[in-house]
Protein backbone atom coordinates (compact mmCIF):
# COMPACT_ATOMS: atom_id res chain seq x y z
CA UNK A 1 0.00 0.00 0.00
CA UNK A 2 1.46 3.75 -1.19
CA UNK A 3 1.66 5.96 1.38
CA UNK A 4 -0.11 9.71 -0.12
CA UNK A 5 1.94 12.83 1.77
CA UNK A 6 -1.95 13.92 3.40
CA UNK A 7 -1.57 10.83 5.67
CA UNK A 8 1.65 11.72 7.06
CA UNK A 9 -0.14 15.15 8.46
CA UNK A 10 1.35 16.82 5.53
CA UNK A 11 -1.28 19.05 3.69
CA UNK A 12 -1.92 17.14 -0.12
CA UNK A 13 -1.26 19.48 -3.65
CA UNK A 14 -5.36 19.96 -3.53
CA UNK A 15 -5.46 21.60 -0.07
CA UNK A 16 -2.14 23.59 -0.64
CA UNK A 17 -3.99 24.93 -4.01
CA UNK A 18 -7.25 25.70 -2.39
CA UNK A 19 -5.44 27.27 0.56
CA UNK A 20 -3.57 29.41 -1.89
CA UNK A 21 -6.43 30.66 -3.93
CA UNK A 22 -7.91 31.44 -0.50
CA UNK A 23 -5.15 33.84 0.21
CA UNK A 24 -5.07 35.38 -2.70
CA UNK A 25 -8.72 36.11 -2.94
CA UNK A 26 -8.19 37.43 0.60
CA UNK A 27 -4.96 39.46 -0.65
CA UNK A 28 -6.99 41.01 -3.46
CA UNK A 29 -10.02 42.14 -1.43
CA UNK A 30 -8.18 43.63 1.15
CA UNK A 31 -5.50 45.11 -1.28
CA UNK A 32 -8.75 46.58 -3.36
CA UNK A 33 -10.86 48.49 -0.39
CA UNK A 34 -10.03 52.01 -1.18
CA UNK A 35 -12.05 53.61 1.74
CA UNK A 36 -10.28 52.24 4.30
CA UNK A 37 -7.05 51.47 5.28
CA UNK A 38 -6.42 48.25 6.40
CA UNK A 39 -3.25 46.89 7.41
CA UNK A 40 -1.47 45.24 10.22
CA UNK A 41 1.06 46.08 12.77
CA UNK A 42 3.34 43.38 14.81
CA UNK A 43 2.79 43.64 18.49
CA UNK A 44 5.51 46.06 19.16
CA UNK A 45 3.21 48.52 17.06
CA UNK A 46 5.15 48.41 13.69
CA UNK A 47 3.66 48.56 9.84
CA UNK A 48 3.61 45.02 8.82
CA UNK A 49 1.62 45.31 5.60
CA UNK A 50 -0.52 48.26 3.81
CA UNK A 51 -3.01 47.99 1.31
CA UNK A 52 -4.02 50.96 -1.38
CA UNK A 53 -7.08 52.69 0.85
CA UNK A 54 -4.21 52.73 3.27
CA UNK A 55 -1.79 54.47 1.12
CA UNK A 56 -4.85 56.42 -0.45
CA UNK A 57 -6.02 58.16 2.83
CA UNK A 58 -2.41 58.33 4.82
CA UNK A 59 -0.30 59.33 2.23
CA UNK A 60 2.54 56.82 2.27
CA UNK A 61 3.88 54.09 0.17
CA UNK A 62 4.23 50.66 1.49
CA UNK A 63 7.83 50.51 1.11
CA UNK A 64 8.35 53.73 3.04
CA UNK A 65 5.76 53.00 5.64
CA UNK A 66 6.39 48.90 6.44
CA UNK A 67 8.62 48.53 9.38
CA UNK A 68 7.17 52.19 11.03
CA UNK A 69 5.80 52.52 14.12
CA UNK A 70 1.96 53.48 13.68
CA UNK A 71 2.59 56.17 16.15
CA UNK A 72 3.15 58.48 13.32
CA UNK A 73 -0.05 58.48 12.13
CA UNK A 74 -1.11 60.35 15.35
CA UNK A 75 -0.27 64.19 16.69
CA UNK A 76 3.21 64.68 18.15
CA UNK A 77 1.18 65.56 21.38
CA UNK A 78 -0.77 62.08 21.50
CA UNK A 79 2.34 60.42 20.71
CA UNK A 80 4.73 62.13 23.10
CA UNK A 81 1.84 61.19 26.44
CA UNK A 82 1.89 57.59 25.08
CA UNK A 83 -1.37 57.22 23.73
CA UNK A 84 -0.57 55.12 20.49
CA UNK A 85 0.76 52.36 23.24
CA UNK A 86 -2.26 52.80 25.16
CA UNK A 87 -4.79 51.63 22.23
CA UNK A 88 -2.59 48.84 21.15
CA UNK A 89 -2.88 47.56 25.34
CA UNK A 90 -6.33 48.11 25.45
CA UNK A 91 -7.30 46.50 21.85
CA UNK A 92 -4.81 43.33 23.54
CA UNK A 93 -6.45 43.56 26.92
CA UNK A 94 -10.54 43.46 25.20
CA UNK A 95 -9.20 42.47 21.95
CA UNK A 96 -10.68 45.13 19.87
CA UNK A 97 -10.53 49.22 20.75
CA UNK A 98 -12.79 51.88 18.74
CA UNK A 99 -12.57 55.40 18.64
CA UNK A 100 -12.73 58.44 16.65
CA UNK A 101 -9.64 61.21 16.28
CA UNK A 102 -7.52 62.95 14.85
CA UNK A 103 -4.84 61.32 12.46
CA UNK A 104 -1.72 63.25 10.97
CA UNK A 105 -0.63 62.51 7.34
CA UNK A 106 2.55 61.97 5.12
CA UNK A 107 2.14 65.42 4.34
CA UNK A 108 1.40 66.80 8.12
CA UNK A 109 -2.63 67.28 7.48
CA UNK A 110 -4.66 66.26 9.79
CA UNK A 111 -8.23 64.63 9.29
CA UNK A 112 -11.38 62.66 11.83
CA UNK A 113 -10.82 59.04 11.50
CA UNK A 114 -12.37 56.01 12.68
CA UNK A 115 -10.14 53.34 13.73
CA UNK A 116 -10.99 49.91 14.93
CA UNK A 117 -7.21 48.18 16.52
CA UNK A 118 -7.73 43.94 16.86
CA UNK A 119 -5.32 42.57 18.70
CA UNK A 120 -4.69 38.98 16.58
CA UNK A 121 -4.08 36.06 18.48
CA UNK A 122 -2.59 32.11 17.43
CA UNK A 123 -4.72 29.27 18.45
CA UNK A 124 -2.69 29.31 21.56
CA UNK A 125 -4.11 32.55 22.93
CA UNK A 126 -0.71 34.65 21.89
CA UNK A 127 -0.56 37.77 20.53
CA UNK A 128 0.88 37.94 16.81
CA UNK A 129 -0.05 41.49 15.78
CA UNK A 130 -2.90 43.97 15.67
CA UNK A 131 -5.55 44.28 12.31
CA UNK A 132 -6.10 48.40 12.04
CA UNK A 133 -8.90 49.56 10.10
CA UNK A 134 -9.56 53.65 9.45
CA UNK A 135 -11.63 55.37 7.38
CA UNK A 136 -11.83 58.91 6.88
CA UNK A 137 -14.49 60.81 8.43
CA UNK A 138 -13.58 64.01 7.81
CA UNK A 139 -16.91 65.26 5.66
CA UNK A 140 -19.26 63.21 8.09
CA UNK A 141 -17.90 65.18 11.08
CA UNK A 142 -17.80 68.49 9.28
CA UNK A 143 -21.40 67.86 8.41
CA UNK A 144 -22.30 67.06 11.91
CA UNK A 145 -19.92 70.22 13.26
CA UNK A 146 -22.95 72.15 10.42
CA UNK A 147 -25.67 70.91 11.76
CA UNK A 148 -24.72 71.47 15.47
CA UNK A 149 -23.95 75.60 14.36
CA UNK A 150 -27.15 75.53 12.70
CA UNK A 151 -29.16 73.88 15.61
CA UNK A 152 -27.00 76.72 17.59
CA UNK A 153 -28.57 79.16 15.69
CA UNK A 154 -31.73 78.53 15.30
CA UNK A 155 -31.78 78.84 19.14
CA UNK A 156 -30.08 82.08 18.96
CA UNK A 157 -33.06 83.46 16.53
CA UNK A 158 -35.45 81.62 18.62
CA UNK A 159 -34.27 83.31 21.77
CA UNK A 160 -33.98 86.70 19.79
CA UNK A 161 -37.54 86.35 18.60
CA UNK A 162 -38.97 85.42 22.26
CA UNK A 163 -37.21 88.63 23.30
CA UNK A 164 -38.95 90.62 20.57
CA UNK A 165 -42.18 89.63 21.10
CA UNK A 166 -41.92 89.99 24.68
CA UNK A 167 -41.44 93.61 23.87
CA UNK A 168 -44.54 95.92 24.84
CA UNK A 169 -43.52 98.77 22.37
CA UNK A 170 -43.80 97.95 18.61
CA UNK A 171 -40.62 96.97 17.18
CA UNK A 172 -39.56 96.23 13.28
CA UNK A 173 -36.59 95.80 11.04
CA UNK A 174 -35.42 96.85 7.68
CA UNK A 175 -33.16 95.79 5.45
CA UNK A 176 -30.84 98.09 3.47
CA UNK A 177 -33.97 98.51 0.89
CA UNK A 178 -35.92 99.38 3.88
CA UNK A 179 -38.18 96.40 3.42
CA UNK A 180 -39.35 94.80 6.44
CA UNK A 181 -37.32 91.88 8.05
CA UNK A 182 -38.75 91.30 11.09
CA UNK A 183 -42.09 92.86 12.51
CA UNK A 184 -42.96 91.96 16.22
CA UNK A 185 -46.74 91.34 17.52
CA UNK A 186 -47.39 95.07 19.12
CA UNK A 187 -45.61 96.25 15.14
CA UNK A 188 -48.91 94.26 13.36
CA UNK A 189 -51.10 95.75 16.05
CA UNK A 190 -50.46 99.02 14.88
Amino acid sequence: MTMQPSEFGEPSRRTQEILRESEERFRILVEGVKDYAIFMLDVEGRVATWNLGAQRIKGYESEEIIGEHFSIFYTHEAAERGYPEEVLWLAAADGQYEEEGIRVRKDGSTFWANVVVTALRNEAGDLRGFAKVTRDVTARKEAEERERLLVREQAAREWATDILESISDAFYAVDEGWRFTYVNGKAEEL
